[in-house]
This record gives C-alpha cells, structure tokens and sequence, in this order.
C-alpha cells in the first residue's frame, strides 16, 4: 500500500464557485443560463479564424474562444468545424452510512486490483469505482438541452460487481445502508489524456476531457492554456494533452467510442512498459503487412498505424540471457537482439511506411524553411538536411530531415507520432499569399530502411543505377520494377537508405529486397530494434530526449545549428555552452537493468540531479544505455552516478556519446 500524506478532495460546487468569484473580482463577466447556438468562423489566405459567438442572448464579438464545455465540448466543437473526440461515460458511485464510525480524517482509499475507491463523506462512506463494462451515453453528441443539473438513471446491475468487490475490502460495507446510487456523465478521451490547445481554426481552444480528474489538474490547466493563449504557444511540453494528436480516424464516433471504451474499463488498470492498446485494430497498414503477418510479427500501434515490434518468426533462445530484469522484460522477445546483430554484421530491413511525410513546394519554399530551420537546408537539390525548428523559447519544436527534391520541392519525413504536430507547426507559419504549399502526403509513399554492411552488395544487385551517392544525398532510382527515392540517411548507425515508392509499389519492392537480400543474411526487423540501435549511436528522440522545452546546443545537437542566418527562436538561444543543464549518456553497471524513462538518476551523496529521457539495451555493446538530463557540474564523462531501476540503485557512469562508431565510418560506408 502506498500512502500519500499530501492526498484529499474538496467539494466540485464550493471549488467553482470559488474561481467564479476570483474571476469576478478580476474584471471577467459571467453569463449564466445562456445557450450557445453556434460558433462564427471566417477564412482569410486559406486559413480558418473565429470572429464570434452566437447565444440566445445575442453575438460576442471575439478572437479567441476557449472550449471547456466538458461533455459538451464535442458539439460545442462541431459548431467551428473543429473535432474534438470526447464520449460521456457514466459514472456511478454510493452514498452509504456503515454501521461503524467512519473517521472524518479517513484518507482517501483507492485499489486499483479491485476498481474501487472511497472516501469519507459526512460520517459515511462514498464508493465507486471503474467497471470492465462502461456504459457510453448521447453517443451522437448530441446531449439533451434540458440536461442541466440532471443525473442518469441508477444502473444497480452495473455496479454489484463493484459492491462486492468493495466488501472484501471494506467487510463494514456489507450491511452499511445505501442512501443514494449517482450516476452521472463524465467526459472521456480515447487515449486518457486531456484535451488542451488551439485547434485547427485559429482562436479556437479546448480544454476538456478530463477523464474523470479534472479537479486535480484544474489549477496547472488554467495557467499552461492562460500562457498558451496569451504567448501563442505552449509554455511547455504539452504535445500529449494537444488536441492535434488526433488523426482524421477520431472523426468517426465508433471509432472514438471504442478507444475510450477501452480506457475507460482498463482506468485502473496496472500495466507492462510497453503495453499496446488493442481497441479499434488494425486500422492503417503498410503495404507489405500480409508479409509482415506471414513472418508472424508482433505488431505495435502508433497514430493508427499497425507497425512491426519484432517478428516473432526471428525468436532465438540462445539471446534469453539478455531479457532486461523486472517490469522491462515482460514486453520484449529475443527477436529484438536477434534483429539488432543481423542489422550490425549483415542487413536488416525495416518498414518504416508510417513516418509521416510532409511536402513543402512552391517558389517560397525554400526561403521559407531557411527561415524555419535551424541548419542551411537552401541547398541543391539531391540533398538531405538534419534540422530542427525553434520555438520563440528556442525550444526544439520540430527535429527531422529535409530533402530537397526540387528546386522549389521539399520532402520532410519525421515521426510516425509527430507528423500533425510537425504539420501544424509548418502551416500555421507559411505564408498566405500562395508561394508555399504543405501537404501531408504521408500515405501516398511507403518507406523501406535497408541498412548493415551488406546493404550496398544487396541494393547493387538489384539496381543498375549508379549508387556510389554519398551520406545525406538522395538519388530517384528504379530498384527491381520500382520506382523510388533512395536516401542515403540512417537512424541506426548503419550505412545504407531509406527507400521511398509511391505506396502502390510498395509490396514489390519488399519482396524484391527481401529476395535479393536473403543470400546475404538479410533480416527483417522491428522498430525495438531501431530503437536499441539509435540508443547505441545516441541519436535523439523527440519528445523524450528532446522536447519543445530544450535547445539544441544542451542538447548536443549544436552542430545542427547554423548561425550565419536568422531563424525562428534564433534570439532566445542561449550561447553555444547551453544552458545548466545537458543532455548526458549514461553506461549502467548491470547490462540486465534497464531504465526506460523519467527513474531519477542521483549523485554519490545520494542528491537526485535529474531524470532518464529513455534507455534500452544496446545489444551491440551488451550494455545498458540511459540518456538523462544533467547539472553541467555533473556531466563530465567518467562521473559516478546512480540510476533507480524498479526501486533498485544500479551504479552507473556519465560517457562520452556516441558510444557505437563514435567517428561515423560505418554510416558513411
């Protein structure tokens, strides 16, 4: 049992109407009893801004409207055109008086392996609780206007599972009277996070989807969105809770609705790193995913996307030795070393068809991302940029590549989950007056990374195109029957490309390499590979090592920065030293504990001077690799530190990054 001396509650009532009155105080007028018709919106330079609010009492004339409609924020969100995916779940709990004495300062009791909670309630108890058959309610979105201070029906066979379920732990709960079974809607996401931001149609904010704990974030979500309206831009990393995480796909209500049927039945659930949700699956697949299946992949899901973990069919008993200990080795398979090795001695393929694809053309194009980028990215055409964008903080909000495909045609491939937040970054900075184009045209090209020492012999075989490119050029070449862009890029440390058919071809052109590699030890393999390999090369990951929040130069991304031109957030970089912070490789001493994120990682006197960003097993090196941000006075390579692992202090060391082909020759093979 975990006991939090600092835990509480306090009255939803009382709580508003204590912010009503501070609002009041401070100049805000409140309309009570006012319907909300519809929402103005206007479209200037193609892009969408709201002008007004229509009620039953009359217009106001705004710029900026916050959504926080709760259960209503879905068709509140209708009426500007904007998707905001929330379904009412009902929600019961008991207002019950035991035949014990119940102490007023009895903590709040939750058991998660029970779905119950309580708490003390005027000498009573209140329980409630978090079933596996949820109830979703106005599945339209359209809730009735007369529900106003209205609850829901009693649903007692819905909530005896959780009655006793609360008896065996509560024995007094038993024979204690029931004065009252509320039911009521709360509004739930499909992914259990809220909804917070600017949303597609500028001056349209959303905050809602609070998924049953919006009191306990009531405070830091009103400053962050006060900060967000005001700055423009999020005051820190937020991308979770950012309503552009949604795809198209959440546009479907059935869609939505199973997600958050899933969420909402497993809200107390006590889950493996690395779980996979399973509701609404598959939905977007690659084109080779009948050979993905056939090889008996095991699949993972990112943006909607089905894409390959591991393949079960590469499993080898004699790598068991190397399953990380604990919580890390639950979800993993000896496939991921297995496909790591062949990728270091021979080849490994990978589908990589989900990265999101962003195309910027047009006769600003060029000028235009020069302005945005980070590093010269105004070069011929053929070639490939490793960049960043900045935030006016200097942050780092975008981290990709960017290949010139023409002289007024851009192609910029960055991560499966990234793609609308990059997308969204880029269009709301491009110019109006039609010299630039953006458009996402992730799913019109699939993308096949070949990489290892035996790359060059296997693409040569099946090409009569000249490959002797160098590293961060791409060349369009025809491999087999197919037409396709070959970038010399690398997110492994290996040499090798990135293959880019239009999608139509894109399953010819997994079986041509795949035939064409196999006298070669070629493998196919699965993103934990990947990722086990970028951890051994030390490349970034946005959104973990790297955030809207940190700079480039901390970062250890400076050499990505080019300050012999201006750039957006170039003013707010610190100097080339960083700030107080860095971003450091640890080493731990037992390769079996692997830290996975956000374990605090300590000095020898015990202080805890920062946190993981991610970690994994380098295979390669058979060592345990955390990346962590660190006090610059304890960054220098050799110094001693500790990382917490599952409770445990595993001795670790600061090195110096990267630790895998630290001078880049293989890559560039």
């Amino acid at each position: 049992a975990v006991w939090l001396p600092t835990d509480g509650w306090l009255n939803p009532s009382d709580l508003t109407m204590a912010l009503a009155a501070g609002a009041r105080s401070r100049g805000a007028e409140i309309q009570t009893m006012t319907r909300v018709l519809s929402v103005g919106v206007e479209e200037v330079g193609g892009r969408k801004r709201v002008t007004h609010v229509e009620t039953d009492k009359g217009r106001i004339t705004c710029d900026v409207v916050v959504n926080a409609g709760g259960m209503y924020a879905h068709e509140i969100g209708r009426m500007a055109g904007v998707n905001v995916p929330i379904v009412p779940m009902a929600h019961q709990y008991a207002i019950t008086r035991p035949k014990v004495t119940v102490p007023a300062d009895l903590p709040t009791m939750r058991d998660p392996d029970r779905l119950v909670y309580f708490r003390e309630e005027v000498g009573g108890l209140i329980m409630g609780g978090y079933e596996r058959n949820p109830d979703p309610w106005c599945l339209d979105g359209n809730i009735p206007p007369t529900f106003n201070n209205t609850l829901l029906s009693p649903d007692w066979d819905r909530f005896l599972p959780l009655t006793e379920a609360a008896q065996t732990l509560v024995p007094c709960m038993e024979d204690a009277d029931v004065h009252q079974l509320i039911n009521g809607p709360e509004a739930f996401t499909p992914d259990g996070e809220f909804i917070l931001g600017e949303s597609e149609v500028g001056g349209f904010f959303v905050a809602a989807g609070f998924c049953a704990h919006g009191i306990a974030g009531a405070g830091g979500n009103g400053k962050v969105m006060a900060e967000w309206i005001v700055g423009g831009e999020p005051p820190m990393d937020l991308w979770k809770m950012d309503i552009r995480r949604f795809g198209p796909q959440y546009r479907s209500r059935q869609f939505s609705l199973e997600r958050t049927h899933e969420v909402y039945s497993t809200y107390y659930d006590i889950v493996y790193p690395n779980h996979e949700r399973q509701a609404t699956r598959p939905l977007r697949v690659p084109p080779a995913y009948a050979r993905h299946i056939a090889l008996n992949a095991e699949f993972g899901e990112k943006s909607g996307w089905e894409r390959v973990n591991w393949y079960n069919s590469n499993e080898n008993e004699t790598h068991e030795p190397l399953r990380p200990r604990g919580w890390a080795g639950q979800h993993w398979s000896t496939a991921i070393v297995t496909e790591h090795l062949a990728t270091r001695t021979t080849a490994g393929l990978f589908d990589e068809s989900s990265f999101a694809k962003i195309e910027v053309s047009g006769a600003g194009a060029a000028a235009f991302l020069q302005h945005m980028c980070t590093n010269n990215v105004n070069k011929k055409p053929g070639s490939i940029t490793y960049t960043q964008m900045l935030n006016s903080k200097g942050g780092i909000e975008c981290d990709f590549t960017v290949t010139r495909l023409e002289a007024e045609r851009f192609l910029i491939v960055t991560g499966t989950a990234f793609g609308r937040h990059d997308l969204s970054w880029i269009s709301s900075h491009a110019p109006t007056d039609g010299s630039v184009a953006v458009r996402d045209i992730t799913s019109s090209m699939a993308c096949f990374g070949l990489w290892g020492p035996k790359a060059r012999e296997i693409l040569s075989s099946i090409t009569a195109d000249d490959l002797s490119f160098g590293y961060m050029q791409a060349r369009f070449i025809t491999v087999g029957d197919v037409p396709c862009w070959a970038l010399r890029v690398t997110y492994v440390g290996e040499t090798g490309w990135e293959l880019y058919p239009t999608a139509e071809f894109g399953l010819r052109l997994w079986d041509t390499v795949i035939k064409a590699g196999a006298p070669h030890g070629l493998v196919p393999g699965g993103y934990r590979a990947i990722d086990s390999m970028r951890l051994e090369k030390g490349y970034r990951a946005w959104g973990s090592d790297i955030t809207s929040e940190t700079d480039p130069y901390s970062s250890g991304l400076g050499f990505a920065v080019r300050t012999d031109k201006d750039f957006v957030g170039r003013s707010a970089l610190p100097g080339i030293d960083g700030t107080d912070q860095r971003l450091c490789c640890l080493v731990l001493s037992d390769p079996r504990s692997v830290a996975l994120g956000n374990e605090p990682v300590s000095l020898a006197n015990g202080d805890i001077v920062g946190r993981v960003s991610s970690g994994g097993l380098g295979y390669s090196l058979n060592a345990s690799i955390a990346y962590a941000w660190l006090p610059v006075d304890a960054s220098a390579p050799g110094t001693a530190v500790a990382v917490e692992v599952f409770g445990e202090s595993v001795p670790a060391e600061v090195r110096a990054d990267p630790l895998y082909d630290p001078t880049g020759a293989r890559l560039r093979g």
